[in-house]
């Protein structure tokens, strides 16, 4: 796997690399899963990173953009 070079000429070694259709069909519950795991991920679109002009979004922001809170994603059972 390559690194991958963000949009401030940051090298990400050792992250895996999703595009936005892959995330998207991940859903946030399994994105969220892979962070809980310490897994380094970067959503890209046409092999760059998709960034909001270098300003961090933080986990509550993006759960609440897809309709969830800490709680609702806590009573999803799992599916082991």
């Amino acid at each position: 796997m390559r690194p991958l070079t963000t949009w401030s000429s940051t090298v990400l070694k050792d992250a895996h690399e999703l595009t936005v259709t892959e995330a998207t069909k991940r859903g946030v519950a399994g994105l969220v899963a892979d962070a809980e795991r310490g897994d380094a991920l970067v959503v890209t679109r046409h092999r760059r990173p998709v960034a909001d002009k270098g300003r961090r979004t933080s986990l509550d922001e993006v759960m609440a953009a897809f309709g969830h809170t800490r709680e609702s994603l806590a009573d999803i059972e799992d599916d082991e």
